[in-house]
């Protein structure tokens, strides 16, 4: 259970990442792919387009398994505690009446249906 715990914590920080990454790479100017004739290597702005690709469905597959989740409160652990850092466990605990024990066990219990719904093989 811990182990896959910190799987899914993993999983969710690549996510938190590769949004910067992929703000990042929109900021940049629109890439023009070349005419030339086909190479064997590909020129730097295809690959950049088809990172630019996987990043998106890696972010896509996330954010379908974050809002997959029914419970509202879980979905809020998630984004806001777990991904954003935006508050402190006393906040929701205070905002929710809640335990420290009973926020952690909830915001493992996000994790794992978060497990379910991303579909983690092990």
């Amino acid at each position: 259970m811990k182990q896959e715990i910190k799987h899914i914590k993993a999983i969710l920080s690549d996510y938190a990442r590769l949004k910067r990454d992929l703000k990042a790479f929109s900021q940049v100017s629109s890439p023009a792919l070349s005419s030339a004739p086909a190479h064997t290597r590909k020129n730097g702005v295809e690959l950049s387009m088809v990172n630019h690709v996987d990043l998106a469905y890696r972010l896509k597959q996330v954010e379908d398994a974050i809002n997959g989740i029914n419970d509202q409160k879980l979905r809020i652990i998630l984004v806001d505690y777990v991904l954003a850092k935006h508050h402190c466990v006393s906040d929701y605990c205070q905002k929710w009446q809640w335990s420290k024990s009973k926020f952690n066990y909830m915001k493992n219990k996000a994790l794992i249906e978060f497990s379910e719904q991303y579909k983690l093989d092990y």
